[in-house]
């Protein structure tokens, strides 16, 4: 098995780097030695630490040209979308910075007899295993959080992103951060699954396919470590009887193709109610076809490629696993015959349980549209998957979307007449096979820390 990485333009298939991975035992030492920077870095002050995370901010904002061109160099994202990643970044280092010192301050609080004071403190060197579709956001939203809990991290990034994990690497170094408080490792997954037994890694944070993030918790489990899991979703918006139709065809087609449809909380499924369903399918295919789909660095582009050859054919197969089954292709649906891995816009319908259209993830510019009798069936098909990461509500009623939203839908976050993005002052997460914790908005903070209880008899 060669040690060896290549990173791979997908827009035009040409080499861009080659890699050595580190052996295991290079890992391991690279491990040990954040461990030691650990015990001196969970002794600095907030102040300290909100001002390295200040200074990350705004290396990112000062070098956003160079690191959004790696991105679309490295996975295919669209070139102005880069800048949208950079600028959450920015705000989640400077959300964080100004946060922490509240989130992770001492409390007080009475007992009889006495009092008490609960302390949270940082727990050792957590490990990140990350993906390659948000190459700077999925690394920056663990590590942000963690570091200014007084935690160390180490990095396993995607193979096809090594380039961005360097940067991230050499950009903490120049905002201040000592050496080893974040460590890149280029490793492969066998090598990233053992380094969780360390006894210097005291959790792990895994974000991508629910198949390979059970095998984390497992691991992880052995030997009793925390584990934060974010494993995708198929994301249904529901476009309900008294919805604003054009309003719900416009947000649908930016939530299922942003970031080239490849995007943990996509739109993906699109669940009609019956007297919409013809005029919304008619509207949302117009809006596919008149997308332009190409060179990722032009200004007048809509789509890039998809971010590697494998996951191209991995779609294409779901499609046509769907289309086998009984499935239709209202648009899109077959592989153009250019150089890029590309794929077109994609609309599948009459979908039913038991097809990758309807049950997976399609990671990729493919929707599914599902038409429901009413309301109710709407929202018993959103909720007929096995994950529960986001999902949205199109309803003029505001206060029953509201409704619905809270007490009905089985997923962690909500869009309510439309779509966005995480957001640094907002909980990130979801339930069911999504997965379980919390990032952003203060909650990312004390996922790894040790609650601390001491109790003062006076």
């Amino acid at each position: 098995m060669s040690n060896t990485v290549k990173t791979i333009n997908p827009a035009t298939e040409q080499t861009i780097d080659t890699y050595t991975l580190l052996s295991q035992e290079e890992a391991e030492q690279v491990v040990e030695k954040s461990h030691e920077t650990y015990l001196k870095w969970r002794q600095t002050s907030f102040t300290e630490r909100a001002k390295c995370l200040n200074k990350l901010a705004s290396l990112f904002e000062e070098q956003k040209e160079s690191i959004a061109k790696l991105m679309t160099e490295e996975m295919g994202k669209v070139y102005e979308q880069g800048f949208q990643e950079i600028e959450l970044c920015a705000g989640i280092c400077r959300y964080t910075a100004e946060n922490g010192p509240q989130v992770l301050g001492d409390e007080e609080r009475d007992m009889d007899g006495g009092r008490a004071i609960i302390s949270y403190q940082p727990t050792g060197v957590l490990l990140g295993i990350q993906p390659w579709n948000f190459p700077l956001y999925q690394v920056i939203r663990y590590s942000a959080a963690n570091i200014m809990a007084g935690n160390t991290t180490v990095l396993k990034h995607a193979g096809n992103v090594f380039g961005m994990a360097e940067k991230i690497d050499s950009l903490f170094k120049q905002a201040g951060f000592p050496d080893y408080c974040f460590s890149n490792l280029l490793i492969d997954g066998k090598t990233a699954s053992a380094l969780i037994s360390h006894k210097a890694i005291s959790g792990v944070t895994f974000t991508g396919s629910d198949g390979t993030g059970k095998k984390v918790a497992e691991e992880a489990g052995k030997h009793v470590k925390k584990t934060v899991l974010e494993l995708g979703s198929n994301d249904a918006y529901l476009v309900l009887d008294d919805a604003d139709l054009d309003l719900a065809v416009e947000t649908c087609v930016t939530g299922r193709m942003i970031n080239n449809g490849e995007t943990c909380v996509s739109a993906k499924r699109f669940v009609v109610i019956e007297s919409l369903y013809d005029d919304f399918k008619e509207k949302i295919k117009a809006q596919f076809e008149a997308l332009k789909m190409g060179d990722p660095m032009a200004e007048d582009t809509d789509l890039g490629p998809m971010a590697r050859e494998d996951l191209r054919d991995k779609i294409h197969d779901q499609v046509m696993q769907s289309v086998k089954a009984g499935a239709n292709v209202v648009t899109g649906g077959e592989v153009p015959s250019q150089t890029g891995y590309y794929y077109p816009p994609t609309i599948l319908d009459n979908l039913s349980p038991g097809m990758p259209a309807y049950d997976d993830e399609l990671f990729g510019p493919v929707a599914s549209l599902i038409k429901a009798k009413d309301n109710d069936d709407a929202m018993r098909i959103a909720n007929d998957s096995r994950y529960g990461l986001g999902g949205g509500i199109f309803s003029k009623d505001e206060k029953k979307a509201i409704e619905l939203a809270k007490k009905h839908f089985d997923t962690g976050m909500i869009n309510i007449n439309g779509y966005g993005l995480a957001q640094p002052n907002l909980p990130f997460g979801g339930v069911k096979e999504s997965g379980y914790g919390r990032e952003h908005g203060g909650f990312g903070m004390r996922e790894f820390v040790n609650i601390k209880c001491i109790m003062i008899n006076s």
